[in-house]
């Protein structure tokens, strides 16, 4: 073989995947998965008995983790469903711009994290009740002066703060 006929092979990371699949008879309450392309957490699941058919079915209500919108999903309680990785971080706020919606999040090894913004700006749909009244807290507790900590929720290559805490200051 020449060196023009050699195989090639594409890499990647590890951990490149965004899902893992898993049963959806093992599904609970509270348990991420992905129902129709959206990171989505259960909020309530039914399965039915096995009829005529062989297989016991689930029945799946699920809430958006990022934009809040309901989704429902029916499946074989045997196969396999795709459940995102998802990854909580806490960043010390260090600002945010209520005009533009630019935060500013200082991250454990002392690097500047820019490319996050207040929950209420999104870029499908509108925010919830819950971002609108975490952007107001956030903003006060600034505006006073306190020390910031954001909790940020990352699943599917996308990232939102989803809760924040006034630090104690020492």
């Amino acid at each position: 073989m020449s060196d023009d006929e050699q195989p090639t092979f594409e890499s990647t990371e590890s951990g490149a995947s965004l899902v893992y699949p898993q049963t959806a008879g093992e599904l609970r309450k509270g348990s991420l998965l992905m129902i129709k392309g959206h990171p989505c957490k259960v909020s309530d699941i039914s399965t039915s008995k096995t009829g005529k058919h062989g297989h016991a079915k689930a029945h799946i209500v699920a809430i958006n983790i990022f934009t809040g919108k309901k989704y429902e999903d029916l499946c074989p309680a045997s196969h396999n469903v795709e459940v995102p990785f998802a990854k909580r971080s806490e960043y010390q706020l260090l600002t945010a711009d209520a005009a533009t919606g630019e935060v500013s999040l200082l991250m454990e090894n002392g690097e500047m994290k820019d490319d996050l913004n207040l929950p209420t700006f999104v870029s499908i749909g509108e925010p919830t009740e819950d971002d609108k009244q975490l952007v107001k807290d956030i903003l006060k507790a600034e505006e006073e002066g306190k020390i910031i900590i954001a909790t940020v929720l990352a699943a599917m290559g996308t990232e939102k703060i989803i809760s924040m805490k006034v630090k104690d200051e020492q």
